[in-house]
């Protein structure tokens, strides 16, 4: 089926965590699908060059350094807009693996703050600019690890849940306003940064993850999803999409060449 182009009211899409992997992903191809993105991250040389390499593809893309965590600097962020049509809430991460018994509580909180509370912050700074659009969307990218746990991860697992639970039930808060909720749950992602965050640097520890698993997901996989998705006629809502490697049957199940 071929993609529904962006209402001239609903060109703007917001990206969270634009300076890599999935939302860098994203930004492009968002792009390259009509929309003016706004790249938003806290390393403002990495979305600045990727702003530039937008632009001189062709497309239209402006940088914006933003902490998700600090609302003071999200609600002056959104000022700047009367009307956006896509906010993609991409901003968070893992930090550790460790059981509950030894988890780091501020490894936990640094998760939630990102996950959730940016997630949250960006919402409700922008969902009346959304409103005042006509046409609005909000994706939140979530993870498999919010719909299942596993051992080890309880930190990242809760924080994805919360964020899960937050475009579950502002789907229903919503509902007969012009602004969709689209959760989008990538299972086993290979990017160049989130395992190795997760095990604070250490690349022995990122390669595990993995190890003998022929293709894993890319960040393109899963920007291509969201574009999918956001692309869609505005009467379609893909309210949960969760997507894996076919080498990946569960959090917990996963073919290993080895």
């Amino acid at each position: 089926m071929a993609t529904a182009a962006p209402s001239a009211a609903s060109r703007i899409a917001v990206v969270t965590g634009a300076s890599s992997g999935i939302g860098a992903a994203t930004a492009r191809q968002l792009a390259a699908a009509g929309y003016r993105v706004v790249l938003t991250a806290r390393r403002k040389d990495r979305i600045e060059a990727l702003a530039e390499e937008i632009t001189a593809a062709g497309h239209s893309a402006t940088a914006y350094q933003l902490d998700v965590t600090d609302r003071a600097a999200v609600d002056e962020f959104a000022s700047a807009f009367k009307t956006i049509g896509v906010l993609v809430n991409n901003a968070g991460g893992a930090l550790g693996a460790d059981p509950v018994a030894t988890g780091a509580p501020d490894d936990w909180r640094t998760m939630y703050e990102t996950n959730v509370i940016g997630t949250l912050n960006l919402t409700q700074a922008l969902l009346p600019k959304l409103d005042a659009g006509g046409d609005g969307t909000i994706v939140v990218v979530s993870s498999t690890a919010g719909h299942g746990t596993y051992e080890g991860g309880a930190g990242y697992v809760a924080a994805k849940h919360g964020a899960h639970v937050l475009a579950e039930t502002l789907r229903l808060e919503i509902v007969g306003r012009p602004v969709r909720v689209i959760e989008i749950a990538p299972g086993m992602v290979r990017t160049d940064e989130f395992a190795l965050t997760r095990f604070g640097g250490d690349k022995d520890k990122a390669e595990k993850v993995y190890e003998g698993v022929a293709e894993p997901l890319t960040a393109d996989d899963v920007a291509d999803t969201i574009t999918w998705a956001v692309t869609r006629p505005s009467h379609v809502n893909v309210d949960l999409l969760i997507l894996r490697p076919r080498a990946q049957a569960s959090n917990t199940k996963v073919h290993r060449e080895l």
